[in-house]
C-alpha cells in the first residue's frame, strides 16, 4: 500500500473538468487508487463519486494505491492535485481540449494505456493507411456466381500474403502463431458464409466483405471480456486485407520505416507489424488498442515500448515530428521540449543501467547465504513470453495460465492443439520444471464454448476446478493433453480453487481415466507431479489433509489475500485491507508451509507478492523453495535471495 497526503492546489478544486481529467489519469494505471478527503473516500476512477466528495482548493486529500504501479500512480496523481491549472481547458489547433500537464515522466499532458514496458524517444513515423473508398453497387443475378468466385480468389490471395509475411526473417514462433490466427479468421466459415450471403443478395464482393467484417467486429467489441474484445482488431485487419485485394490496391507498409522510429498510428494490425523489421522499431503509440491486442503481445515479446489507447487527435499525431513514450506508465510526449526530452533520455539511461547491474544475476541459480537454493521461475500466459523469460534467467515456469489459450479464440482448443502447446512449453525449459495450471475461468473471465450464468460474485462462484469437474467434456481433453506433454519429464499439473480434499481425489480419478484412454489409443504419456493452489482459506485449514494427496503446494497470494481479508481486490474502497503483508495472510501462508513441511512436499509462491523484496525473506524463512513472477522481476528477485 502506497499512501500520500497533499494539499489540493487545483483552481476551484475537483469540479467537473479536473475530476474528469483526474479519473482519466487514474485509469491509465493498473493499480487500484482511492482518494480520501473530508472524512470520506471514493475510487479515483469514478468521476461522479469524485465530484461528490466536494474536494476544494486548499483541502488536504490522501491518495492510497495498491498494485504493481502504485508508486507511479500516487506520484502522478499527487502532481495533478498540486498543479493549479490542472483542470483548465487548453484548446489545440483542432479545437479539442488537451489534458493537463500531469504525467510523472515529463510535463506533457498526454497518457494512454501501458501496453509494453520500456522508455523510448525518436522520430515519429506516421502510419495512417488511407480509408477504403468502396462504391457499393448491385450485382445482377447472372453475375453473382462470378462475383462469388472473385471473392474466393481474393480470399486465397490474401491468405497467401499472410503466409508470405509469416515467412519473413526475424519473426518469432509466436508471431507466426498470431498470423496463423489471422488466417483462421479469414477462412472462418461464419465469416465466409456471411460474405457469400451478401453477394447472393446482390452486393458486390467488396461491400459484402466490408459489411460482414464490420458486423462480426462489432459483436466482439460488445463482449465484456477484454481478451475477446481485442479480437475485433483481427477482424478489421482481415477485412481490410481482403477488401484491398478485391480493389486491386496495395496498402501502406512499415517495411521502409527508418531505424529507431516510433510508430504513431490509429491502429496497427499484427500483420502490419509482421511486415516491419521489428528490431528497427523504437516504440509504438496507437490511438486504438489495448494491452490484450496481438500488437501488444508482439511488442512485449520483442521488447518494444508501446502505449495504446492514446486519445490524441489524428491530425495532431500526423504532424508530430518527435515522440517520446513510457510503456510502463502510458505517458507520451509529442514534440517534447529540451527538458522533457532529457527526462526521457535519463529514464532510458537508468533502465539500461539497472539492466546492466542485474545482468550478472541472469544466469545465477540463487542460494541464500546459509546455502538454501531457491528456484526463481516465470509466470507466463502464452508461448510468446518464453523468450523473455529465458533471457531474464527463469529457472522454469512456476505458473502457466492455460486460460489465455482458451480466451483468445471463438472456439474451445482441441486436445491436440493443447498438447502441442504444453509440449512446446515443457521442451523450452527442460530440464527445469514447468508448472501448468488447469483451466481457471469463471463468470469474471468467460470463454467461448462455455455458458456461464450471471453470478453476483463470480470470485465466489462457479470457477476453477469447480467448473472443470462439472464439465469433463472441457476438462478431460486438457488433462489428456497435459499427460501427453508429460513425456518431456518436467511437467507439473496445478489445480486452482481447491477447497476440499474430495476435489483433489476427483481430479485424480479423472487423470486415471485419461491415462486409460490414452493407453487404449496407443498414445504415449508420462509421469507428472500434481499440486494445488493454496488460495482459499478452506485449503489452508485442511492443508495437512490435502498435502497427503499431492506432490506440491503453490500459494496464489492474489486470491488468498482477498479471501482471507474478505476484501475484493478489484474494489478500491477496501484496498487498504487487500495487503499480502497483513498478519492474517502471513499466518495463512505460514500454516500452509508448515503442512507442506510435515508432509515432505515442496511449496512455492506464484502470486504478485513472490517478487516483493520485503516478503521474499519471509517466504524463504518458512520453507518456500520456489518463487514465480513476471520475467522482468526475476533478476532482482535472484539478487534478493543471495542477500538473505
Amino acid at each position: 500500500m502506497i499512501e500520500r497526503s497533499v494539499v489540493v492546489r487545483v483552481h476551484d478544486g475537483l469540479h467537473a473538468r479536473p475530476a474528469t481529467q483526474f479519473v482519466k489519469l487514474a485509469k491509465s494505471f493498473s493499480c487500484e487508487v482511492e482518494i480520501r478527503c473530508n472524512g470520506r473516500g471514493a475510487s479515483a476512477t469514478s468521476a461522479v463519486k469524485l465530484m461528490l466528495l466536494g474536494v476544494k482548493e486548499n483541502d488536504e486529500a490522501t491518495l492510497r494505491a495498491e498494485g504493481e504501479d502504485a508508486a507511479d500512480a500516487v506520484s502522478a496523481l499527487a502532481t495533478f492535485l498540486q498543479t493549479p491549472d490542472a483542470g483548465d481547458i487548453d484548446l489545440t489547433a483542432t479545437g479539442k481540449p488537451a489534458a493537463p500537464a500531469v504525467t510523472p515522466a515529463c510535463a506533457s499532458p498526454d497518457r494512454g494505456v501501458p501496453a509494453s514496458e520500456g522508455t523510448a524517444i525518436g522520430p515519429a513515423f506516421a502510419f495512417f493507411p488511407a480509408a477504403l473508398d468502396i462504391q457499393p453497387c448491385t450485382v445482377p443475378p447472372e453475375e453473382r456466381e462470378a462475383e462469388r468466385r472473385r471473392y474466393r480468389q481474393a480470399l486465397a490471395g490474401t491468405v497467401q500474403s499472410f503466409r508470405d509475411a509469416k515467412a519473413r526473417p526475424g519473426l518469432k514462433r509466436d508471431d507466426a502463431a498470431i498470423i496463423d490466427a489471422l488466417v483462421e479468421v479469414a477462412e472462418d466459415a461464419e465469416f465466409i458464409g456471411s460474405v457469400e450471403s451478401g453477394i447472393a443478395a446482390g452486393q458486390d464482393a467488396a461491400s459484402a466483405v466490408s459489411e460482414a467484417g464490420r458486423t462480426i467486429a462489432a459483436s466482439f467489441e460488445a463482449l465484456a471480456d477484454p481478451y475477446l474484445r481485442a479480437r475485433a482488431e483481427d477482424i478489421r485487419s482481415v477485412t481490410r486485407a481482403i477488401t484491398l485485394t478485391l480493389l486491386g490496391r496495395r496498402d501502406m507498409t512499415l517495411a521502409d520505416m527508418p531505424r529507431g522510429s516510433v510508430i504513431v498510428a490509429d491502429e496497427i494490425a499484427a500483420l502490419d507489424l509482421a511486415k516491419a523489421t521489428l528490431a528497427d522499431i523504437g516504440g509504438i503509440v496507437c490511438r486504438k488498442g489495448a494491452a490484450t491486442s496481438h500488437v501488444a503481445i508482439m511488442a512485449r515479446a520483442h521488447g518494444i515500448p508501446a502505449v495504446l489507447g492514446f486519445s490524441a487527435d489524428e491530425a495532431r499525431l500526423k504532424a508530430v515530428r518527435t515522440i517520446a513514450l513510457d510503456g510502463s506508465t502510458g505517458a507520451v510526449a509529442l514534440d517534447p521540449d529540451a527538458a522533457e526530452a532529457e527526462r526521457f533520455r535519463g529514464a532510458i539511461a537508468r533502465e539500461a543501467a539497472e539492466r546492466t547491474a542485474l545482468e550478472a544475476y541472469r544466469t545465477v541459480e540463487p542460494t541464500t547465504r546459509d546455502g538454501r537454493r531457491i528456484e526463481i521461475a516465470a509466470n507466463l500466459g502464452s508461448l510468446a513470453e518464453i523468450e523473455a523469460a529465458q533471457k531474464a534467467g527463469a529457472m522454469g515456469v512456476g505458473l502457466f495460465r492455460t486460460e489465455f489459450l482458451f480466451m483468445e479464440r471463438r472456439t474451445l482448443p482441441g486436445e491436440d492443439e493443447q498438447a502441442e502447446t504444453y509440449t512446446t512449453l515443457a521442451q523450452a525449459f527442460a530440464p527445469h520444471p514447468v508448472v501448468i495450471r488447469t483451466l481457471d475461468i469463471g463468470g469474471d473471465k468467460p470463454v467461448a464454448g462455455i455458458d456461464f450464468e450471471h453470478e453476483d460474485n463470480p470470485f465466489l462462484g462457479w470457477r476453477g476446478v469447480r467448473m472443470c469437474l462439472e464439465r469433463p467434456d472441457v476438462f478431460k481433453p486438457q488433462l489428456r493433453a497435459l499427460l501427453r506433454a508429460s513425456i518431456v519429464g518436467n511437467v507439473k499439473i496445478l489445480l486452482p480453487m481447491i477447497a476440499d480434499v474430495g476435489e483433489v481425489r476427483a481430479v485424480r480419478a479423472l487423470l486415471d481415466e485419461c491415462r486409460a484412454e490414452l493407453d487404449a489409443g496407443g498414445q504415449a504419456h508420462g509421469a507428472f507431479e500434481l499440486g494445488v493452489m493454496i488460495e482459499t482459506p478452506a485449503a489452508v485449514f485442511v492443508a495437512a489433509e490435502i498435502a497427503r494427496e499431492v506432490d506440491f503446494f503453490s500459494v496464489g497470494t492474489n486470491d488468498l489475500t482477498q479471501y482471507v481479508m474478505a476484501a475484493d481486490r478489484l474494489n478500491p474502497r477496501v484496498a487498504k485491507l487487500n495487503r499480502t503483508e497483513h498478519p492474517a495472510v502471513l499466518a495463512a501462508i505460514r500454516m500452509a508451509a508448515g503442512a507442506a513441511r510435515e508432509a515432505g512436499i515442496w511449496i512455492g509462491v506464484c502470486g504478485e507478492a513472490a517478487a516483493r523484496p520485503d516478503l521474499i525473506p519471509f517466504f524463504v524463512e518458512n520453507g518456500v523453495t520456489e518463487l514465480s513472477m513476471s520475467a522482468a522481476s526475476i533478476p532482482r528477485a535472484k539478487k534478493c535471495v543471495t542477500e538473505i
